[in-house]
C-alpha cells in the first residue's frame, strides 16, 4: 500500500468519473473479442520481474538445459516448492529453494556454481539440480508417447515407472492434479508473445469494485462485517473477484502469479495491476488495483482514503495480471 494521488474526490465528479469509466469499460470490451484469438508463441522467457533478481539468470540458464523444461516451466515449479525460499523446509524434510528431500538430493544434488560442494541451501546448487533431475525423469520416458514435459512432471510425482506402465500421465488423481498446476503455473511465469484472452468474469469484478466507490479503507481489510465492509488493497481484489466465483490469494504479490501478463499498451478492464518500490522482483509487490480503462484502477490506497480511481502511470507501476479461474486454481495456498 502506498500514498497515492486522487484522481476524484468529490461526489459530483464520483458520478461523472463513473459514467466515463463505463464507456471505457464498454469500449474496450467491444474489441475484446477481437483478442481472444491471439495467438501465443512457443517462446517461454521469464516475465518482467516473476523471478527474484537474484535468482533470474539461474533460472533463464538452467531452465534450457534440455527439451522438456523451459525457465518459465522452471520458475513455476520453485514458486510452487518453495515460493522462492531457500530456507524453506517442510515437515517431510523436503530442504530449500527446490525442496528436495534428502535422499534425492544425494543422488541428484549437482555443484551449480563449481565451488566444491553441494550444498541444498544454496540455490546456486539447488536451481541447478532441479533443472538437472527434470531433465533426467525426461530421459527416463523419453520414449513414452504424449507429451514429454508433461510426463516429465508426472515421473516427478509418481514416480518413471508409472508414467512408463500407462504410457503417459498416470490416472492417479493427485499426479494428474500436479501437472495441471505446474503447466498453468507456467503461464503465470512466461513473458506473453502477442495478445491474451480477456478474462471472462473481469467485467462482474469490475462491477463489484465500482460498488464500494468510497468505502473508506482499512488494513487488512476484507470487507467482512467484522471489518465494517472496509477493505485494503489486496482484500478488494480478492473480494472482486470471489464475487465471480475465483478465489485469489490473500496478498497482492502471489496474486501476481494468478495468470498472464499484458503489457501496458494491452491492458484491459479487469486487469489486476500492481505496484512495487523493486521492479526487478513480484515478491517485493506491495499494492494492487483493478484496472478500469484509460491509464485508470479502482483501488483501495492506504489509512485514511477511501476506494477511489487512481491513475496507474506511475514510477512504481510494475505490470498486469490477467485473471484465469485455472491460474488461480494453481496457486499454492501457502508460499
Amino acid at each position: 500500500m502506498t500514498v497515492r494521488k486522487a484522481w476524484i474526490v468529490g461526489g459530483a465528479v464520483l458520478g461523472a468519473g463513473l459514467s466515463f469509466v463505463m464507456l471505457l469499460v464498454v469500449g474496450v470490451y467491444v474489441v475484446a473479442g477481437n483478442l481472444a484469438n491471439g495467438v501465443g508463441g512457443a517462446t517461454k522467457a521469464l516475465a518482467k520481474g516473476s523471478v527474484p533478481a537474484d535468482y533470474q539468470a539461474l533460472v533463464q540458464k538452467w531452465g534450457n538445459l534440455c527439451p522438456a523444461i523451459n525457465p518459465a516451466l522452471l520458475a513455476a515449479q520453485l514458486y510452487q516448492e518453495s515460493g522462492f525460499n531457500p530456507k524453506a523446509q517442510s515437515p517431510a524434510a523436503a530442504q530449500g529453494i527446490a525442496q528436495f528431500i534428502p535422499g534425492t538430493w544425494a543422488t541428484h544434488g549437482i555443484d551449480g556454481d563449481g565451488d566444491g560442494d553441494r550444498d541444498v541451501w544454496d540455490p546456486n546448487d539447488a536451481i541447478p539440480s532441479a533443472a538437472k533431475y527434470d531433465c533426467t525423469l525426461a530421459s527416463y520416458v523419453k520414449d513414452v508417447p504424449g507429451d514429454p514435459t508433461k510426463n516429465m512432471l508426472a515421473s516427478y510425482n509418481a514416480g518413471a515407472y508409472a508414467v512408463i506402465k500407462y504410457g503417459g500421465v498416470p490416472p492417479y488423481k493427485e499426479t494428474q492434479n500436479y501437472v495441471k498446476t505446474i503447466t498453468t503455473l507456467e503461464d503465470s511465469f512466461a513473458a506473453p508473445v502477442g495478445r491474451v484472452d480477456p478474462s471472462k468474469q473481469a467485467a462482474a469484478a469490475i462491477t463489484y469494485a465500482q460498488n464500494k466507490l468510497g468505502t473508506p479503507y482499512l488494513w487488512g481489510g476484507d470487507g467482512t462485517a467484522q471489518d465494517g465492509g472496509r477493505f485494503d488493497c489486496s482484500g478488494l481484489t480478492k473480494a472482486a473477484y470471489e464475487s465471480v466465483g475465483v478465489t485469489l490469494p490473500r496478498v497482492a504479490n502471489d496474486q501476481w502469479n494468478a495468470g498472464p501478463h499484458p503489457a501496458r499498451d494491452e491492458l484491459l478492464p479487469g486487469d489486476l495491476v500492481f505496484f512495487s518500490d523493486d521492479l526487478t522482483n513480484s515478491r517485493a509487490i506491495r499494492h494492487v488495483g483493478i484496472y478500469v480503462g484509460g491509464g485508470y484502477m479502482i483501488d483501495a490506497p492506504r489509512t485514511g482514503a477511501v476506494i477511489r480511481f487512481d491513475p496507474i502511470d506511475t514510477p512504481d507501476y510494475f505490470g498486469a495480471t490477467r485473471v484465469t479461474e485455472d491460474g488461480a486454481k494453481a496457486l499454492p495456498t501457502t508460499v
